[in-house]
């Protein structure tokens, strides 16, 4: 069989935590300001953790190698 590799797009977008859990930047943010409001943009600063769920489909089919 042959190895299991990263999800290229996943490393740029995803990171784990000390605890293990996975930390994302806020969605909607990557482009495309000019139309959304100023008050979106401001509330969609910083990172979030996942959900618990969410988290462990991450690590298990993305991440698999952290």
């Amino acid at each position: 069989m042959p190895k299991m590799k990263t999800h290229s797009g996943a490393k740029k977008r995803f990171s784990l935590t000390a605890s293990g859990r996975v930390k994302s930047l806020q969605a909607g943010k990557r482009h495309g300001m000019l139309k959304r409001s100023n008050k979106f943009i401001r509330n969609q600063r910083g990172s979030m953790i996942l959900f618990k769920a969410d988290g462990e489909n991450v690590k298990k089919f993305f991440l698999p190698n952290d």
